[in-house]
This record gives C-alpha cells, structure tokens and sequence, in this order.
C-alpha cells in the first residue's frame, strides 16, 4: 500500500513555496509520493481569471521535474465543470483502491473544511494534512494532521504581480517556470523567445531546454 499525498492548486504559477511545502509533508509523515493536483476550475475561483490549463501544466512538469517522488495528477484537468475534492478523491480511491490517500492544504484553509462540498463524506475517503502558517488558526471540527515547514513569503498572486510591474522572480520560482513565464509573456511579461542557453543548475531547466531544441 503506497502513501501518497496530494497537493490540488491552480498553480498559476507554481512556486518554490509549493515544492517546499509538499517536500516538509512527504519527509514529515514518510509518504510514498506526493501528486500534484492542477485544477481546471476551483470552486472558490470561479469568477477569477486562470491562466490557460496547458500553460498551468507545462510550469508544474517544469516545476517538478528533478525530484523522483513529485508526479503530476492531471484528471482535474481533463474534467469538465468545477474541481471539487470530494469528486476527485472519490475517482483518485476508486482507481487506486490499494494505497492510502493525504490530501495537502494550507493552514488559510483549514479553517474553511466545514465549508467544503461534501466534507462529511470526504473525511471518509481522505487524510487531511494542514501545513502551519503564522497568523493562520488550525482549530476545525474535523481531523486534520499538523506539519510544521518553514515559512516562504511568497504567493503566486505575489509572482504575477511582480511580473506585471517588471520586478524579479529569480529565486521565487523554479529556472524552467521564470523561463517558460519570459517565453509565453504570461501575466503581462515582455513577450520573446527566452534564452535556452541560460546558465543554470537543475533538471527543471533541462527539461525547458530540452523543450526549446525541440520546438515543444
């Protein structure tokens, strides 16, 4: 039976903040693999606007690439209609009947639980894991286990700002992701072609160059 955790989001984009927190949680409760869950379209979401799902997608394999236990989960995508947990989880169970599911949330959520779509019946199916953030309440009426993880200011509203006013994201975000985000001028950055012969460390920027080489 594997441990698998799954961390949803729109990931739009995804950040060093994510991998940090789905990396303190795998090590913390010794899970198996943590799956990341890119939504189509949040529930809580669904008058903003979302960064098209193919965009969202290529950041996060760019995002990922390099850690052997980090693996994309794409069935949110190819769902129609609003993403809730309970139907995720629901199909996430019945697929893989044999392991034991956590599902990954933000301490600004856990306060939110009693609010989620059909949380009586998700709480049966799933293990919530709260990460801790100052200033947030972990009190709920449902179980929730705790994991501490060290604290990185960083939002992606934050990146998108910054992109929208010029400013650096090196450092926030993972190589691959600044380069993709140059490259396909998202979030109002200076359309062009990044630089593929950037000078770097990591699989993520590997796997972009090996995109450029190859017209992907």
């Amino acid at each position: 039976m594997g441990k698998i955790g799954v961390f949803g989001g729109t990931f739009d984009p995804p950040h060093y903040g994510h991998l940090l927190m789905a990396n303190e949680v795998l090590d913390a409760l010794q899970l198996s693999e943590i799956w990341f869950l890119p939504n189509r379209l949040p529930p809580h979401k669904q008058h903003e606007q979302v960064t098209k799902s193919e965009d969202r997608l290529r950041m996060l394999e760019l995002a990922v690439a390099g850690h052997p236990r980090f693996h994309i989960e794409t069935i949110e995508l190819e769902r129609e209609g609003p993403s809730y947990t309970y139907d995720t989880i629901r199909q996430l169970v019945a697929m893989h009947p044999d392991d034991e599911f956590y599902f990954i949330i933000g301490a600004d959520m856990v306060e939110y639980l009693p609010n989620w779509h059909r949380i009586d019946e998700l709480i049966e199916l799933v293990t919530f894991v709260g990460v801790k953030r100052p200033g947030f309440s972990m009190e709920t009426p449902y179980p929730v286990i705790e994991v501490e993880a060290p604290q990185f200011a960083v939002s992606s509203s934050l990146i998108r700002e910054r992109v929208r006013n010029g400013q650096t994201i090196r450092y926030l975000v993972p190589e691959g992701v600044r380069l993709y985000i140059e490259e396909k001028g998202l979030y109002g950055a200076r359309t062009g072609v990044a630089d593929c012969e950037t000078t770097v460390d990591g699989a993520a920027l590997r796997a972009y160059a090996w995109r450029c080489r190859n017209g992907r």
